[in-house]
């Protein structure tokens, strides 16, 4: 296995090869477009993309899942400050801190206790199994199922979910919180039609608006109504100049989908938090905040607010959401890393089940607590961890994952599996299971190539009721 170079960093920000990348081309609806439509602009352009036709798999898998809730810990969670604290250990392999007993009667570090309360209604993986210790690669193989490779560009899971899958109602089968992972990789071989809907404006942000998502306030709904029936008349001329009437199709399609959008109470509603209680956001932590920053005060996180969009947008048909939260790249000082981003994360993951389960939407959603990979076992001189992808923790709760479970081990520093080992392909596999979809399937890629949505992924009966 090749090794990523252990050169540290020279600041708190974690390795130079970690970073957050932007998405260029965010909708534009309402300040392109008077019509406030260049949603549909944009869908029409992403449908101009090459389509990947799927090969029938022939009977339909029985879904136990209806969502996901993707919650992404980018950076390389420390699993010994969270969900595997080996107390045991020696001091510079052990957890910083002390821990706490679960509801269940296992331990997780005392940052986590909140989530130790309700740790009856979710498993605990602590031995997962990675490929690449390198921020861009693993993030591409954790969102994908591949490593990558300058061939082929593989579809992201949630793609892949939409194009398996498709619309359960009006909303967007998958949308992004607030934008996609730089190093998360596209719709591959896919169309673009498959891509998130990124909402391009943070839930826990004081201005806090889905800019792409409105009618503009000097266009009333009459005047809307008109200027859609307008731009009828104007896209019926450009239909006869068209050549290819399954891309006009297409356009008109995507167009509604836009207008539908635009126009529906409901969605509107599920990116909103005007109706959310004080209750609901004191459950997931709003009021939490982690060390001093820079001006030497106390901040909210912003998680509670993202997370409480994403159960909305599930409840509302949305099939997959990803949560981007933290940095976690502690090459230097993993305490205060923790002490400053995990206070919230604890009460987060706590309300995002107690929430679900309370409305009963925890056996029809899975909710995933995801890193590239974690740190390594020994505390380097700089007080941090490096990076480690040969066993580390993941959290997953609902859609038919089995509760109360601490699911495989580590070894005593923590540094490999000891029981149970869990390649991602293989969680990744079962995720898809309980979606109902077959990812022995094979897409086609390039109209011939035949792909399997996992290669080599098997079903982890263990982890599944």
């Amino acid at each position: 296995m090749k090794r990523k170079s252990t050169n540290r960093p020279t600041s708190h920000s974690g390795c130079s090869g970690y970073r957050e990348l932007s998405r260029r081309g965010i909708i534009k609806a309402g300040s392109l477009s008077a019509l406030g439509l260049s949603m549909g602009d944009f869908f029409k352009l992403q449908a101009a993309d090459t389509e990947a036709f799927s090969q029938e798999s022939g009977v339909k898998k029985e879904a136990k899942a209806l969502s996901v809730i993707q919650l992404h810990l980018g950076g390389g969670f420390q699993q010994q400050e969270s969900f595997d604290p080996k107390p045991e250990a020696p001091v510079e392999i052990r957890g910083q801190f002390g821990v706490t007993k679960t509801s269940t009667g296992d331990y997780l570090s005392d940052n986590f206790p909140r989530t130790a309360k309700v740790a009856d209604k979710l498993t605990v993986i602590q031995s997962m199994v990675g490929k690449i210790p390198d921020h861009g690669q693993a993030t591409y193989h954790l969102f994908t199922g591949y490593t990558p490779t300058a061939v082929i560009d593989y579809p992201q899971m949630g793609s892949i979910v939409s194009h398996e899958l498709g619309q359960r109602t009006e909303m967007p089968p998958y949308v992004a919180i607030p934008k996609k992972n730089g190093f998360s990789g596209s719709t591959g071989f896919l169309s673009s039609t498959h891509g998130p809907f990124e909402i391009g404006s943070d839930p826990g942000g004081r201005s806090y608006q889905v800019r792409d998502f409105s009618i503009p306030d000097h266009v009333s709904m009459d005047h809307f109504d008109r200027r859609q029936t307008a731009r009828q008349i104007i896209e019926e001329r450009v239909r006869r100049l068209e050549t290819n009437p399954d891309m006009l199709e297409t356009m008109d399609d995507l167009y509604k989908q836009a207008y539908s959008l635009l126009t529906s109470s409901s969605a509107q509603a599920a990116f909103s938090l005007d109706g959310v209680s004080d209750e609901t956001k004191a459950l997931y932590g709003s009021d939490v905040v982690g060390l001093k920053g820079p001006d030497r005060k106390f901040h909210p996180k912003g998680l509670a607010e993202r997370l409480i969009v994403a159960r909305q947008l599930v409840e509302s048909g949305v099939r997959f959401v990803t949560v981007n939260y933290g940095n976690w790249d502690c090459h230097i000082d993993v305490k205060e890393n923790s002490l400053d981003q995990m206070p919230a994360l604890d009460a987060a993951i706590a309300g995002m089940v107690t929430d679900l389960d309370q409305r009963g939407l925890l056996d029809s959603t899975i909710f995933w607590v995801t890193s590239e990979f974690g740190r390594t076992p020994k505390i380097n001189r700089d007080g941090g961890r490096d990076h480690h992808a040969r066993c580390y923790s993941n959290l997953i709760a609902g859609g038919g994952f089995t509760r109360g479970q601490f699911y495989g081990k580590s070894d005593a520093t923590g540094g490999e599996p000891a029981r149970d080992a869990v390649p991602l392909e293989d969680l990744l596999f079962t995720i898809y299971h309980q979606l109902g979809i077959d990812a022995n399937k094979e897409l086609l890629a390039f109209g011939t190539r035949p792909i399997e949505i996992i290669q080599g992924g098997k079903l982890i009966d263990g982890l599944i009721g």
